[in-house]
């Protein structure tokens, strides 16, 4: 069996399927699905990310054979534009959920962190010198221009973002495409960020929600790739919008080496080296090892062994 504490090489599969209304079983070291149209395998170990739509269901034996090959599994409600419940990744170090959690906890570096991710946006340009409003006042016009402009290039009236949860059907085709999009992107930023060993809850820029840093990741490629696929999809007329974008979108995501990109995104936006003497603690790579116990006064002491005979042994407490 291979060593789950290894980080997965998430860069090399395939990015997701979208399933509903058929059944998941196990087949062989794979999976399959059964519908109305037969029976199809699916090879688990190529694939990052698993979304279970309505009428869906799945043995326990399909579970086990994706979370051995490192595949995060989403239950997801129609067209993929709502998360219910997400599996495990296949990381289990904790390593570079320390290092997010230290540079969430200090305001200097979290602010750096923040800089980061807005200046991944504009390539090229000095951010330092404006005030964090000014740079989300120009993240602002960034977004209303990328909206414009792929409503040129496709000759698609756009009318402004609007999604209600409550009437998905009111709303028009782009917009139905961006949201089926997004949804997307979102389960797939968060099995990266997932199987690269990171909380998808700590985010930087956005906070409060379950799903802050995925929504943070997720931004930093959203303008690029989801926003002129959804104006494509939808100068394409009405018919099977959210279908043809998540079809449309996994070739774009294909074709941008988005996998490849994010899990190196993630170590550059996350690391280290500029935010203090303090944040560069020695992680304990060999994970096959008892897990260290905290002490508030020399910061670690072994674990695996039992410390009342050292106190017998004429420690503090003898």
């Amino acid at each position: 069996m291979k060593d789950l504490h290894i980080l997965p090489k998430v860069r090399d599969s395939w990015s997701y399927l979208y399933l509903e209304h058929c059944k998941v079983d196990q087949s062989a070291k794979s999976i399959c699905f059964h519908d109305a149209k037969g029976t199809v395998q699916v090879p688990c170990a190529v694939l990052s990310l698993l979304m279970l739509g309505p009428g869906t269901s799945i043995s326990h034996a399909a579970i086990r054979v994706l979370a051995e090959n490192g595949c995060l599994v989403v239950w997801c409600g129609e067209e993929a534009v709502r998360v219910y419940a997400v599996g495990l990744g296949e990381t289990r170090s904790s390593k570079n959920l320390l290092r997010q959690v230290r540079l969430h906890a200090n305001p200097e570096t979290r602010l750096g962190v923040v800089r980061r991710m807005y200046s991944y946006r504009f390539p090229g340009e000095d951010l330092s010198g404006l005030r964090l409003e000014e740079i989300r006042g120009r993240e602002g016009v960034r977004v209303r221009e990328a909206y414009a402009r792929a409503s040129r290039e496709y000759g698609v009236e756009w009318k402004g973002r609007e999604y209600k949860s409550g009437d998905w059907t009111g709303a028009d085709r782009v917009n139905r495409a961006l949201s089926a999009g997004n949804s997307c992107l979102y389960g797939l930023t968060h099995a990266a960020i997932v199987a690269a060993g990171y909380s998808p809850a700590l985010g930087f820029v956005h906070t409060g929600k379950a799903l802050s840093f995925v929504y943070d990741v997720a931004d930093l490629y959203k303008a690029e790739i989801v926003v002129p696929v959804a104006f494509r999809v939808a100068a394409e007329g009405e018919g099977n919008v959210e279908s043809r974008m998540r079809q449309t979108l996994r070739d774009s995501f294909y074709q941008t080496r988005l996998l490849e990109r994010i899990v190196p995104d993630l170590a550059d936006l996350l690391r280290t080296e500029s935010a203090g003497p303090e944040l560069e603690e020695d992680f304990d790579e060999d994970d096959a090892r008892p897990s260290g116990l905290w002490d508030p006064d020399s910061g670690q002491v072994s674990g695996g062994i039992n410390h009342a005979d050292e106190v017998s042994n004429g420690g503090d407490g003898s």
